[in-house]
């Protein structure tokens, strides 16, 4: 690490802590040329997929996108934040676990629903509902039936 006083690249770490519950460390350094202090903040980069369209575009995987189409579908049901942020991560987890550089978004999609049925089953509805774009009556009743036989 340089030293961002006197741009030295001999510097020491003095001190190391988890911040952020666990997924960060905080470092202190001291310069072993001009003797500053001066913090740094360490976190992995973890790769996301691109995600593959449906009209065969690709685009970089959006974090913000997911935890809004998720927040959508469990607006105004006893779906906490925290509940969210889990399954959101649960999902990030999954889409890093299959090794792929890029999946299609219908697999983000089922991966959506498979959290929303756990979640709240009428979020699951509300989603499926525009994700499958139901075009009528019966096919409310076969998403539902399905989560009858669950």
């Amino acid at each position: 690490m340089h030293c961002p006083f006197c741009s030295a690249n001999d510097t020491k770490v003095i001190d190391s802590r988890l911040v952020a519950d666990g997924h960060q460390v905080r470092r202190r350094r001291s310069c072993n040329v001009c003797s500053e202090r001066f913090t740094t903040f360490e976190t992995a980069e973890l790769v996301m997929p691109r995600i593959i369209k449906h009209d065969g575009t690709r685009q970089p995987f959006d974090e913000d996108k997911l935890r809004n189409g998720i927040q959508r579908a469990v607006e105004k049901r006893p779906v906490s934040t925290e509940q969210i942020e889990n399954s959101v991560s649960k999902i990030k987890s999954s889409l890093r676990a299959t090794g792929e550089r890029e999946v299609d978004s219908s697999m983000v999609g089922n991966l959506v629903m498979d959290q929303l049925k756990e979640l709240d089953k009428v979020a699951y509805i509300r989603f499926a509902s525009v994700y499958r774009a139901f075009e009528d009556v019966s096919q409310f009743g076969e998403a539902i039936a399905s989560l009858e036989k669950m």
